[in-house]
């Protein structure tokens, strides 16, 4: 159903102020989760991505895969493994995650958004040296009241990011979609966490926003209960809460990725629910915006 005329009206007049402020500006979006399972959900992020290029912004999409990549790894009969949210990573299991993720998902949301009337293109972190990665460390993980270190496989951490090929793309209209593959320097790929991947790029770009897409409100003090949201969050409040258990599971990465972008000069992140009609520009364009906002201090 239209809006009615005043309506409209009023709604373009609110955001025309947070236009110009981002006009020009690097907005970096995460999408993934189960919120790319929704078909509905999955047209109007694209379509608002897109108005974000058409007001002059310049959007970069970092996306995730975890279900998908869980479904393909169980129909081959392999049992995913998880560590601190991370996803234990042996060479079959990264044969299945290159092939979901950058033969499915990534062809998919760039034939989407070129239907729906963009341009955009789809990279890995391979493509012109864009993630440079090096192996990640083993993790030290607590069980039965004593620690010990596990290793995560052929799973990577950042090294350097290479923006250059982002800057080209986004000069010249195009919409960058990047799957969160890299490569180290002796040629072997490694599995990134699509979460830190996106923070990471939104540094090295000093992006105005880092906006990660998920499937529940952003950080609750309670799970259970979605009324318990944190709107803002320090990043000098991240330890203790994640010390009391608050932020824990798949919820570290996306925090850990937004403090990360928030040392690296980007504004402001956000943690919001992709589920939600219209989320991105909800949290882009009103004063209340939605979910949680996570600030440098």
């Amino acid at each position: 159903m239209a809006l009615p005329q005043n309506t409209l009206g009023e709604a373009l007049a609110r955001a025309l102020p947070y236009i110009e402020r981002f006009y020009g500006s690097y907005v970096v979006i995460k999408y993934g989760g189960h919120a790319m399972l929704d078909e509905e959900a999955k047209v109007w992020t694209i379509r608002d991505t897109i108005l974000l290029r058409y007001v002059g912004m310049k959007p970069v999409v970092v996306h995730g895969g975890g279900p998908e990549i869980t479904r393909a790894m169980e129909k081959m009969g392999k049992t995913p493994r998880f560590v601190a949210g991370l996803r234990y990573t042996d060479e079959e299991t990264l044969d299945i995650v290159k092939m979901v993720l950058v033969g499915k998902i990534n062809t998919e949301l760039v034939s989407m958004f070129n239907a729906l009337g963009a341009k955009a293109v789809g990279l890995s972190g391979k493509d012109g040296s864009l993630i440079v990665a090096r192996k990640r460390a083993g993790m030290v993980v607590k069980e039965g009241g004593e620690e010990r270190e596990v290793d995560l496989g052929l799973v990577g951490e950042t090294e350097r990011i290479n923006p250059e090929i982002i800057h080209i793309l986004s000069e010249r209209g195009y919409i960058p979609v990047i799957s969160p593959i890299g490569l180290s320097r002796d040629g072997t790929s490694l599995n990134l966490n699509a979460d830190t991947v996106a923070g990471d790029i939104a540094a090295a770009l000093r992006a105005k926003k880092l906006i990660i897409l998920t499937d529940v409100p952003g950080v609750l003090r309670d799970l259970g209960d979605e009324s318990s949201l944190i709107k803002e969050l320090k990043t000098t409040q991240i330890k203790a809460l994640t010390k009391k258990g608050i932020i824990k599971g798949s919820m570290l990465p996306k925090v850990d990725a937004c403090r990360r972008a928030l040392l690296g000069g980007v504004e402001k992140a956000h943690i919001i629910d992709g589920r939600l009609k219209h989320a991105i520009l909800l949290e882009l364009f009103t004063d209340e915006g939605i979910g949680t906002m996570i600030v440098k201090g």
